[in-house]
């Protein structure tokens, strides 16, 4: 709570200090608090419907609603695609969790062939990426049913975040080699670079307090000149970082941080807090060179993901009750 409540009053003090719109930042931590808090009932009361709601209803979402398909949409803005993606690896993500709650090998089967049914989906709809990424998380799935430390692996987790970000800011500084940036630009697109370019100068001059929230559109050479622009960096370290400085970066390394916290002192089974946790390290790669987290659908899903691998289902605690009250008796 403390980590959500300064995510919502930072964008509310640089706002007043830059004219900015902390509108969308403020829906974001709201959606995500949302979404934990949704996930942490589900997981408690119904430890296998809930995620295998949450995947249907992800799957759903992406299959149904034109504006999140990433096809050949003329008048969407970018993002979309990304979006997708998103949506698709939670979607993923939350069949997995549910085939490692589910106790029985029937049921374990089917949660994860709608994993796979999931990433066949996204490939018929046309998002190479988001099948792609369903397949990553599958298969991350099943190689955690060998892992048993999850500290460790949390940790690797973190440093892949840390080195994807840390690759978008060298790109965005053009701190890489030129062949090497020459490749990324072209899977990027070069109007992407230039967000990113745009982005990095206006955090380097506004390293304080940032532009404002909601203001880089606005300061942005590369989003005004692009009539499909959407008045965003798509990338949430570089939007943080422009519009509101050193300290909206600090604070969502900080959010994703005690995240990995929260997975290490889950009371889940280990398989399932690392499979949430391959999900939510796939989708934050996503949001770091994407616009995917601006989505209120992609925030709620976030935050239920985590919720659901974060929560203590009510037969955990009866099962250490009835173990305690033996133990009574035999003493």
């Amino acid at each position: 709570m403390v980590v959500l409540g300064a995510c919502a009053a930072w964008p509310l003090i640089t706002a007043a200090a830059r004219d900015g719109r902390p509108e969308g930042m403020l829906l974001a931590v709201l959606a995500v608090a949302a979404g934990y808090a949704a996930g942490r009932i589900g997981g408690a009361l119904l430890p296998v419907a809930a995620p295998c709601a949450g995947a249907l209803a992800g799957i759903g979402l992406t299959a149904w609603v034109p504006h999140l398909a990433p096809g050949p949409q003329i008048t969407a803005p970018l993002g979309h695609a990304g979006a997708t993606t998103a949506v698709v690896i939670l979607s993923a993500g939350a069949a997995c969790c549910a085939a490692w709650a589910a106790s029985g090998p029937a049921v374990r089967s089917a949660m994860r062939l709608l994993a796979a049914g999931i990433a066949v989906t996204a490939a018929v709809l046309g998002s190479v990426t988001g099948c792609v990424a369903a397949t990553v998380v599958l298969a991350g799935s099943l190689a955690a049913g060998r892992v048993r430390r999850r500290g460790v692996a949390l940790a690797g987790l973190g440093v892949i975040t840390a080195g994807v970000a840390g690759l978008t800011w060298a790109v965005a500084g053009s701190a890489v080699p030129e062949g090497f940036a020459a490749s990324l630009e072209g899977r990027l697109t070069p109007h992407r670079v230039a967000l990113w370019h745009d982005a990095l100068d206006l955090a380097r001059t506004h390293a304080g307090l940032g532009v404002g929230p909601g203001r880089f559109g606005e300061l942005s050479a590369a989003s005004l000149g692009s009539p499909m622009s959407d008045g965003k960096p798509h990338s949430a370290p570089l939007q943080l970082a422009a519009e509101q400085g050193v300290v909206g970066v600090l604070l969502l390394a900080a959010a994703f941080c005690w995240l990995l916290y929260a997975l290490w002192r889950s009371p889940r089974p280990t398989p399932l807090v690392l499979t949430a946790a391959v999900a939510l390290t796939a989708l934050a790669t996503v949001a770091t060179v994407g616009n995917a987290l601006s989505f209120t659908a992609v925030a709620v899903g976030t935050g239920y993901l985590a919720g659901l691998a974060t929560s203590r289902p009510y037969a955990l605690d009866t099962a250490r009750r009835a173990g305690e009250v033996r133990g009574g008796a035999v003493r």
